[in-house]
């Protein structure tokens, strides 16, 4: 997010993008899979067909951060967000999670789901800081799953100019 409060720098991922995307993913997802026991479903995904579909957007030159939405009737769902070990730190991260939050308002739809594995406890610490409340625990196959769901207001971000406010 920029000091003006957009989300410059993300954008969609073309074909040309697509081994950044599975490098990228495979960096920041690698380190759980001995936690948790299997190789973190990203990590495993059709990344040249999620990003021919429009559901991969990147930031960052060379791509340091990654993420894979998909929008249903009533919700967008986040499907993995990734930044490279490299640059955490530097707001990658931050920005790609309000971006989702854009998005979500640009499409109309009112909330965002997403599900991390209840062995990725930083996963846990971040997303209620974002928003996000947890809905359910459930073990889908291999994959212990914690779901969270953030509620969008319905209207536009607002900021403040001079005295008065705008929507952006």
């Amino acid at each position: 997010m920029t000091s003006d409060g957009t989300t410059a720098g993300i954008r969609p991922a073309t074909a040309a993008d697509v081994p950044a995307v599975t490098s990228v993913t495979d960096a920041a997802y690698r380190p759980y899979i001995e936690r948790i026991g299997v190789v973190p479903q990203p990590m495993e995904a059709d990344h040249a067909a999620n990003v021919a579909a429009g559901k991969v957007f990147v930031t960052g030159e060379p791509v340091t951060g990654v993420l894979v939405v998909e929008a249903f009737a009533d919700h967008l769902f986040l499907d993995s967000v990734a930044v490279h070990p490299d640059a955490r730190g530097t707001g990658a991260g931050r920005r790609l999670l309000r971006f989702v939050d854009a998005h979500a308002r640009a499409l109309g739809l009112p909330e965002v789901r997403l599900y991390t594995n209840a062995m990725m406890w930083e996963n846990q610490e971040i997303y209620p800081k974002y928003g996000y409340e947890v809905v359910e625990r459930r073990v889908d196959g291999p994959y212990d799953r914690i779901h969270y769901r953030k509620r969008l207001d319905r209207t536009e971000p607002h900021r403040t100019v001079g005295k008065r406010t705008e929507a952006e």
